[in-house]
């Protein structure tokens, strides 16, 4: 692969990871279902479902949380596309991974067995492995929708209104501010260098641009997070998620947290 092929790839991927992030930031402001709920009921409920499909031990319950998911998703104007690019076909791939050996290791019942008798399929493998894949594979997804669907500092916010330590909050708040800086800083030293270059570098050339970049790159991430953070701190920043907007619970919100609480407990108690 040539230098110029391996910079144009790296500028689209920086480009692309960038285009996701606004396309999350609109899609949290349309007039959707779990756009209008309060950001503590979103969190509280979805985090609920999670644990329910963690708990239960009943494949068809936790199929039912996933079709109770792809209901919210419509309501909310999620396109399917962005949760199969986004979140099932890549849980499938790393999952699928650690759930194909229990296929074939898994003792019990014969379901299939190869020529010979070298390799065997079991129920219970089988069981086990579905079991694996559908409970990511949901409580995936219920975290995609609270992320897609809620703006990230009301996110934050509502940690805090639940307790959840400052310190918890601020790594947070930092650490996806940083993520899209770091991509943004990346994506402006690529094209800057590919802009610059003519002619193609042989291979231990490419290595060595490569490793004196991403050395730039630390370095000036560690030298602006530092006056960042020096600048916040100046501000009076201390940890806390201050916003000009108000969370206030109405009537719709108490009915949509009694609703996910009464799947949850449902769910928990048929899947016991």
């Amino acid at each position: 692969m040539s230098q110029h092929k391996f910079l144009s790839g790296t500028i689209g991927g920086f480009t692309h990871a960038l285009q996701h992030a606004l396309e999350s930031e609109e899609l949290a402001r349309v007039d959707g279902w779990l756009q209008r709920l309060d950001p503590r009921v979103k969190l509280v409920g979805l985090l609920a479902l999670v644990v329910a499909t963690a708990a239960s031990r009943k494949l068809s319950v936790v199929l039912l949380i996933f079709a109770v998911a792809l209901v919210m998703a419509m309501a909310s104007h999620v396109q399917w596309k962005t949760l199969f690019t986004r979140v099932w076909l890549p849980v499938l791939g790393f999952t699928g991974v650690i759930a194909v050996p229990a296929i074939f290791l898994t003792p019990g019942e014969v379901f299939w067995r190869s020529p010979f008798g070298v390799v065997h399929v079991t129920h219970a493998g089988l069981r086990a492995a579905a079991m694996l894949v559908s409970r990511v594979e949901t409580a995936a997804t219920m975290s995609t929708l609270l992320i897609l669907c809620t703006p990230w500092t009301h996110v934050l916010k509502a940690l805090r209104s639940l307790h959840v330590p400052v310190e918890i909050v601020a790594i947070l708040m930092m650490t996806h501010r940083y993520v899209y800086l770091l991509i943004e800083t990346a994506n402006e030293m690529f094209v800057a260098r590919q802009s610059r270059m003519v002619g193609r570098l042989d291979a231990a050339t490419q290595r060595r641009v490569a490793t004196r970049t991403g050395g730039v790159l630390l370095s000036k991430t560690v030298q602006l997070g530092e006056e960042v953070h020096l600048a916040m701190q100046a501000r009076g920043f201390r940890g806390d998620v201050r916003l000009l907007d108000q969370f206030r619970m109405e009537t719709r919100d108490y009915a949509a947290l009694m609703l996910l609480l009464g799947i949850t407990a449902a769910a928990l108690y048929v899947g016991h």
